[in-house]
Parts: structure tokens; C-alpha cells; sequence
């Protein structure tokens, strides 16, 4: 049995040491030394607020930034932006943008598959969360970054990638020094806008990895572990609406209701007007629609384990039924914007505009009305 022990010990990758030192001493630091100085010394209302700021910051460059801006190019940005998800990227010390990327695209392509996914959450949650990060399990990944050959095309990103020790030391311990001297207390900005903004926004993004995949609903597949969950987005500018976001990754929101937290979303809307953003990528809601009423269909018969072939079928076309309304109130849906941006364009008015218009909101109530009729049979069967 030791032998064996000894033998499996002997096949873990080596341990990356700076990220293991990293991550074990900011964390005791925010543990121990924190409250410490809390209790000793207290913290200012502005170190309070300086903290959240950072936090924001480091945490949006992330999610606008890292995440739908380079790692899915759900949308376009100004160079100015980009810089600053740049340095607000280096701030949160998670790498280049170029390499996040990189990793973020295979966990797309491979979700769940152990060997190519690099945070797979179905090797547990503290692989997922953090263990991943704590070996070379896949030491090629920095090296080869022949997946991003669009991001090394971007100024904005190569900059930050050669310069991106230089970038995080300057950000993670000249910021906090710098606004621990404009409040009058360099240490306590340290531990608080230094060090345990640094563990906050470490530990935030990393539950996407991990508890975004195995906390919460499965609102539009089933085919991989990731989970929509309301309170994680809340942590996560936005980004806990991730069973949305792994089937239609290149859509620029995650909360797509406006009762949503999304606020990435919010902020990349806001920059369109501003002309910062532009070309901002959204999912078509015929395809949202779809894929949410097949998880429902599919959950229900499995809820209801019907074996009656007769209701099975009945079911079966209900459901075809359902999807054929829902498909012509979208092409007739399309047709109408068409027509209204023609109409714009010509600054006309066109007669078909109010007959489209008409037809829309008559098929939208018919397929509405049927869609309740039919969650409501699907409720009833599971029930009895």
C-alpha cells in the first residue's frame, strides 16, 4: 500500500511554488493579519471604500476585460479601454491576458473533459477552484498559445503579456501604497486595498470555476456542468449565469433579463453609447427560447417517467407545436426590424410596417398562451 502511495505521489505534476506561495500568504495574511490590524488599529471609512473601488475595478477588468472582451470577442473596444482592462487585469493578478485567454478558450472547447480542460470541475471542487493552478498539469499551455493567434494581433494585449510582471508589481503594491499615503495609513492600505482586495477578487473569479459548476440550475443544457446561479452573480459582476453563458458563449451578456445582475453587461452597453464599445454580439431569442424549452420538456419527462406511449407522443406534438409557433413569431419578428430599419434608412414610411407589427403581437400572444398551456401540462403529469 505505501509503495502505491509513493507511486502516485511520484506522478503529480511539480508544484508551481511561486502561485502555491502566492496563494498561502495572502490568504493568511487576509486571515490573521487583517483583523489584527482591525482590532488594533482600525480601518478608515476611505480604506473601506478604496478597497471596494479596487475591487470593482480589478474584478470588472476580468469579466469585461479577460473574459467577453479577449477571451470570446463578444464584443469590440477602444484602444483606451483596452488599456485599462489591461492594467486592471494586471491588478488582479491572474495572469496575462493573452495566457487567460488561451486557458479560457480550452475550458470552452473541452468543458468537463479531464484531460484537456484545464479547470474541469469533474476533478473536484478544489481542482477547480484553485489545485489547478498549484501544478504543471499542463505545462505546455505556456508556451503554445496557438488558439489566441487573433489576441497576438492586439497591440494592447502583447504589451501587457511582455510586460505583465513589471505591469502587476506596479498595480499590486504601488496602488495600495499610493492611496495608503493620500489616506495616512500605509499599512493599513496594504493589508486592506493590497492584500485582501487580492484575495477577494482571486477567490470571486475562481467560484466560476468551481461552484458556478456545481451550485445552481441548468437552465438551457444539460451536456456540461455549468450551473446559472443569481447569488454568484452577484460576487461576480455578472458572470454566475454560466449554464447561459457555456451554449451561447459569444453573446456579450450573461444575465439577459433585465431583473439580471449583469452589471459587465451594463458597463459594456454604457461604453457603446459613449462609442467605447461597439459590435456588441447577442444571441438570437429564438435560440435562447429553444434551448430553455427543451431543458424544460426534457426535465419534466424525466421528472414524470411517463411510459405511456400514447401520452409520450401527445406530448411530442405539443411540443413540436409549441416550437412551430415559436419559430414563425420569430420570422415575422425579423421581419419587421428589417423593415423598420429599412424604413429608417429611407425615412419613409412604410404600410407594411403596422400589418408586420399587428402580426408579430398576434403570434407572440398565440405562442405565449400556448407555452403556458403547455408548462402547465408538463406540471400537472409531473405532479400526479
Amino acid at each position: 500500500m505505501s509503495a502505491q502511495n509513493n507511486s502516485a505521489a511520484a506522478e503529480k505534476p511539480p508544484i508551481i511554488w511561486l502561485n502555491a506561495l502566492v496563494f498561502a500568504i495572502t490568504f493568511g495574511i487576509t486571515v490573521v493579519a487583517v483583523p489584527w490590524y482591525a482590532i488594533t488599529h482600525g480601518f478608515s471609512t476611505a480604506l473601506i471604500v478604496g478597497m471596494l473601488a479596487t475591487i470593482g475595478f480589478a474584478g470588472i477588468s476580468i469579466t469585461a476585460g479577460y473574459h467577453r472582451l479577449w477571451a470570446h470577442r463578444a464584443y469590440n473596444a477602444h484602444w483606451s479601454l483596452r488599456v485599462l482592462f489591461a492594467l486592471g487585469g494586471a491588478l488582479a493578478v491572474q495572469n496575462s491576458a493573452l495566457h487567460w485567454s488561451s486557458d479560457h478558450r480550452e475550458h470552452h472547447k473541452h468543458v468537463d473533459d479531464n484531460d484537456k480542460d484545464p479547470y474541469s470541475a469533474k476533478r473536484g471542487f478544489w481542482y477547480s477552484h484553485i489545485g489547478w493552478m498549484l501544478r504543471e498539469y499542463q505545462a505546455s499551455r505556456y508556451t503554445n498559445y496557438d488558439n489566441v493567434k487573433d489576441l497576438q494581433q492586439d497591440k494592447v494585449v502583447m504589451w501587457q503579456h511582455r510586460n505583465y510582471l513589471t505591469l502587476t508589481l506596479l498595480t499590486s503594491f504601488g496602488w495600495p501604497i499610493l492611496f495608503g499615503l493620500l489616506v495616512g495609513d500605509i499599512w493599513g492600505s496594504v493589508l486592506l486595498v493590497g492584500v485582501a482586495r487580492l484575495v477577494i477578487n482571486h477567490h470571486t473569479t475562481f467560484f466560476i470555476n468551481s461552484l458556478a459548476h456545481v451550485w445552481g440550475k441548468q437552465t438551457y443544457t444539460d451536456r456540461n456542468t455549468a450551473r446559472d446561479n443569481g447569488v454568484l452573480a452577484l460576487l461576480t459582476f455578472g458572470e454566475g449565469y454560466h449554464n447561459y453563458h457555456h451554449i451561447f458563449s459569444a453573446d456579450y451578456r450573461n444575465g439577459i433579463r433585465w431583473w439580471h445582475f449583469d452589471p459587465t453587461k451594463w458597463l459594456i452597453r454604457a461604453c457603446s453609447w459613449l462609442g467605447l464599445t461597439s459590435d456588441l454580439k447577442r444571441t438570437n431569442g429564438y435560440q435562447i427560447e429553444k434551448a430553455r424549452l427543451e431543458m424544460q420538456f426534457k426535465k419534466a419527462k424525466q421528472k414524470a417517467q411517463v411510459s405511456c406511449e400514447t401520452t409520450l407522443a401527445r406530448w411530442h406534438e405539443e411540443y413540436d407545436q409549441l416550437m412551430a409557433k415559436l419559430r414563425e413569431y420569430y420570422q415575422v419578428r425579423k421581419q419587421l426590424l428589417d423593415v423598420k430599419a429599412k424604413a429608417l434608412a429611407d425615412s419613409v414610411h412604410l404600410p407594411t410596417m403596422a400589418e408586420l407589427q399587428h402580426r408579430a403581437e398576434e403570434l407572440r400572444a398565440t405562442f405565449m398562451a400556448h407555452k403556458r398551456a403547455f408548462q402547465q401540462q408538463l406540471k400537472l403529469v409531473s405532479a400526479s
